[in-house]
């Protein structure tokens, strides 16, 4: 795989990792964005889309959805798409960083799980907790088998479970709110069953959504498996059945074509750790005057770093990543005249962003 030429590389794509990339863009500065998650927004997407903010300046109330899609829009002039696919061509969702290596020449070597490669000049780490990964069954019978999957696809048309048994495993509001998205497709790409697999009869979720979920299991529209996964028979590399151990002692299999296991995400720090940079308490260390972390050339801003007055705000991230950004244009191009322009009257930042003047 050839390897791809950046300015910067930002970790993460929730807000202010989208914030980030915008600000980069409008300094002249090209990069790719990386984040774990299927979708862009990070944990406002992931673990509340639907919920209110009231606290990000100029926009009264939105969901963390609704956040992410108006960030989105901001920096699509430095988020392109492509024309056939409409899939931003300089976002790499569902993969994570692996390494992160400095070169003799300058710069760094940034390798991700799903083999790219990148050459960049500096690194804006914007990974908020950490990368969010789903919460695992801890079976090690599952790793690797092609029919567990951990998030609903993105599109109708490519699930992989249509006409099929499918179990989904979890009592919480992602896994209630999976089996509300399933009921809701078309006939041709729905499961033939649904089976709802939990610890016990306790759901932790709105209520209105859990009255919901409980009526489709009297109508008999899904079914509800208790207990607790044990083991796993797997056959061609596949999962077709989950042992499971029940509240009397007594364990049965539960027959499946595909797992979805909906228990949640988990920050992890990962390989973050190992990159050379001073952590304090799980967080990045930075200057509060450029957001540099003790390795030159890689910034942190957002839940991620730490330093003396830090609060873990939004508006306060976004503040950050303009800093963090104006810092690094000054150490990449620094022939280059600093001046600040603004982008009410600037002719060139009208430009870059694709408006008239």
């Amino acid at each position: 795989m050839a390897v791809i030429n950046t300015d910067t590389i930002v970790i993460g794509a929730g807000p202010v990792g989208l914030f980030q990339a915008f600000q980069l863009g409008l300094l002249s500065l090209n990069t790719h964005v990386i984040d774990a998650l299927p979708e862009a927004g990070g944990q406002c997407v992931a673990l509340y889309p639907d919920k209110p903010i009231y606290d990000v300046p100029g926009v009264p109330v939105c969901t963390g959805r609704e956040l992410a899609q108006l960030l989105l829009a901001q920096a699509r002039p430095f988020l392109p798409r492509d024309d056939a696919s409409g899939q931003i061509t300089n976002l790499h969702l569902n993969d994570q960083v692996a390494s992160v290596q400095p070169r003799a020449d300058g710069g760094f070597d940034v390798a991700t799980r799903q083999g790219l490669q990148f050459h960049c000049r500096a690194v804006f780490v914007a990974a908020g907790a950490g990368a969010f990964v789903p919460r695992t069954l801890n079976l090690a019978a599952l790793e690797g088998a092609a029919n567990l999957h951990y998030h609903l696809p993105e599109a109708p048309a490519t699930i992989p479970w249509a006409g099929q048994h499918l179990v989904i495993a979890g009592g919480g509001e992602e896994a209630l709110s999976a089996v509300a998205a399933l009921l809701d497709v078309p006939a041709n790409a729905s499961p033939v069953a649904i089976t709802l697999l939990h610890r016990r009869d306790q759901f932790q979720a709105e209520p209105a959504l859990e009255a919901q979920v409980r009526a489709w299991i009297v109508q008999g529209r899904i079914k509800l498996a208790l207990g607790v996964p044990s083991g796993a028979d797997i056959q061609d590399g596949r999962v077709t059945a989950l042992h499971i151990l029940g509240a009397d002692g007594v364990t049965q299999a539960l027959h499946l074509d595909h797992l979805l296991v909906r228990l949640g995400l988990s920050p992890k720090l990962g390989p973050l750790v190992d990159w050379g940079f001073r952590l304090d308490r799980k967080q990045v260390s930075v200057s509060p005057d450029s957001f540099q972390s003790s390795a030159t050339g890689i910034y942190a801003v957002g839940d991620i770093n730490t330093y003396p007055g830090k609060k873990r705000l939004l508006l306060c991230g976004f503040h950050e990543a303009t800093l963090a950004a104006h810092h690094a244009l000054a150490q990449l191009k620094p022939d280059q005249p600093q001046h600040l322009q603004y982008t009410t009257t600037s002719a060139l930042l009208h430009q870059r962003l694709g408006v008239a003047s």
